[in-house]
């Protein structure tokens, strides 16, 4: 393709200047409107400057991947409703023998977890689990945090699913579910444990930290504890806050009341503390038994704030003669209000509250047995459906059609209005998609990309080790300079077409070096990925515990570890 005219070049290189800028840097001084926003700047200066037209523009929208993309975050969203997340954290802290062990685990949690529910949603769900466990056992959250950010990004290389890029590749390439997986599975699995070698090595010492340090619960601020290194937080920076054990605080919601905050008796309950109820007003019903315990526990203080107190009196029968006239006392409730007052009111009460009493107490109990029957019931309905969802796409059937059905029929099986659901969708990223679809298209008739690979592509064909090294190296400059997502726009359909002239199997393979290395770019530096930047901004606002993990200390372990995994995995995809 030849060079458009130079007043295209120059208009189509400043919108793609402008949006670089905003998606790379979301928060710059002269127009901090975020990568969203930024996204669709871009694509209407495109059509603005007539570097393509609005036809074309609607046209360079991908709605596979936006399908593909909308299906798999209604998944996921019903998952962590189904408390699969909170399962996973649960291996993670279960019968953990110590620091090392417990970061081993986080790597191969998040590995897995983001193969099969997003890089994205595996950091959101599991930071500020990961960092109170951390704090509790007076370990350095540094490593823990790297090791999530950077195992979720290996993990979600070895599914079309994993992450946006390869909802990309997995679309326009047309390899199916099963031969990605089988192409980058084995990459990711020794990817992962390479990883978290390195890490081990990296923070071995602050990780040796004596037995009697590692209590749980330890005692009151910020836990950074004496054995920590230098990136661990200052008791001062850290909210005084005494610990509880670790757990999931991300409140889920089945069947049921509302749509949005936690529902009145949890907001009445006593028991509940300040971060677990913040952290619980996602939604107003519960779908796990601890949940349904402390709703009914809650719903019965609310009924009995004041205490009642049943006295039956015996009754004394006057019987007989002398005019004795027998007086029958029946029962007299007693009210003990909760306030602070000692005045006490006596009432007569009817005869049948006793057994009223019993009986309530005996339908609260059919109620949470019914209660537990359908919060076991649709659970395993979300597990069936994302079951059957995985093996549709192992199947190799048509995976954008897949992920929209399986959301439909979540959709429906949930018996409620879909608008709770469908809100926690994140529709600007469906947006972002849409604008960077239509400024990529319009950035490549302008003829640039098109030149630029024309002068690597000789030298980066993927038939000789040099040619593969150097394509990789592309790749890797690209993803941190461009971001990933663009890079696979930008290379996908060129990388394709070289390999293609070598072989049908070579073009596959392209493929998926390129779903491999665009995806383990992202930890080089810490904005190398969205998966970082979670996993930071999480970290950071986090209540009582927040950490905040630098630019600086993220690069001094992306680097390395970016480059020796790229390399490992790149021989193990290379051979496939």
């Amino acid at each position: 393709m030849a060079l458009a005219s130079t007043e295209k070049v120059v208009l189509g290189c400043i919108a793609f200047g402008i949006f670089w800028v905003l998606a790379v840097f979301p928060s710059v001084p002269f127009m901090p409107v975020g990568r969203t926003a930024g996204s669709l700047l871009g694509a209407m200066l495109m059509v603005l400057f007539r570097v393509m037209s609005p036809e074309d523009a609607y046209k360079a929208i991908d709605l596979p991947i936006l399908g593909l993309l909308f299906g798999t975050m209604v998944v996921s969203i019903f998952l962590e409703r189904a408390d699969m997340f909170k399962y996973l954290g649960s291996a993670l802290a279960w019968r953990s023998r110590g620091s090392k062990d417990l970061l081993f685990r986080v790597c191969l949690v998040s590995a897995v977890a983001s193969a099969l529910f997003t890089n994205d949603t595996c950091c959101v769900v599991l930071t500020e689990f990961i960092l109170k466990l951390a704090r509790q056992n007076n370990l350095p959250p540094q490593p823990f945090l790297l090791a999530l950010a950077s195992s979720s990004n290996i993990g979600s290389a070895a599914t079309p699913i994993g992450n946006p890029q390869n909802l990309v590749i997995a679309v326009q390439s047309g390899i199916t579910f099963g031969q990605f997986l089988v192409g980058v599975f084995p990459a990711m699995i020794v990817g992962v444990i390479t990883n978290t070698c390195i890490l081990l090595c990296y923070f071995w010492k602050y990780l040796s930290v004596p037995e009697k340090d590692q209590e749980r619960g330890g005692g009151g601020g910020g836990g950074g504890g004496g054995a920590a290194g230098p990136e661990v937080v200052a008791d001062d920076e850290v909210t005084s806050h005494r610990f509880t054990p670790a757990r999931m605080s991300h409140a889920s919601s089945v069947n049921g009341g509302g749509d949005d905050c936690v529902s009145e008796p949890m907001r009445r309950s006593d028991s509940l503390n300040r971060a677990d109820t913040l952290s619980g007003m996602r939604s107003r019903s519960y779908n796990s038994e601890g949940d349904i315990q402390v709703a009914i526990r809650s719903m019965r203080a609310s009924s009995m704030s004041q205490e009642m107190v049943e006295v039956s009196t015996v009754c004394g029968d006057g019987g007989g003669g002398g005019g004795g006239v027998g007086v029958g006392v029946g029962p007299r409730k007693i009210t003990r209000t909760t306030s602070h007052q000692r005045s006490v009111i006596i009432e007569d009460a009817p005869e049948g509250d006793a057994a009223r009493d019993g009986g309530e107490k005996g339908k609260d109990g059919e109620e949470v047995k019914e209660k537990r029957w359908k919060v076991l019931v649709w659970k395993s309905a979300v597990y069936l459906t994302t079951l059957g969802m995985l093996v549709a796409l192992l199947m190799g059937l048509n995976m954008s059609w897949s992920a929209i059905t399986a959301a439909l029929v979540l959709l429906a099986l949930d018996f409620t209005d879909a608008q709770a659901c469908l809100e926690k969708v994140s529709y600007s990223l469906l947006i972002f998609f849409c604008g960077m679809f239509i400024t990529v298209a319009g950035f490549n008739r302008t003829g640039i990309p098109n030149a630029l690979w024309e002068m690597v592509e000789p030298h980066s064909r993927i038939d000789s080790a040099k040619g593969t090294a150097l394509l990789a190296v592309v790749i890797l400059v690209l993803s941190n300079v461009a971001s990933n997502v663009p890079t696979v726009l930008l290379l996908g359909t060129r990388v394709a077409v070289s390999a293609a002239a070598i072989s049908p199997a070579s073009e596959k393979k392209a493929w998926l070096i390129l779903a491999w290395v665009s995806t383990v770019a992202g930890n080089l530096t810490l904005l190398g990925s969205a998966a970082n930047l979670i996993v930071c901004e999480q970290a950071r606002r986090a209540q009582f515990f927040g950490y905040n993990l630098t630019f600086w200390s993220h690069l001094r372990f992306g680097v390395p570890s970016t480059i020796i995994v790229t390399t490992i995995g790149l021989l193990i995809v290379a051979s496939y």
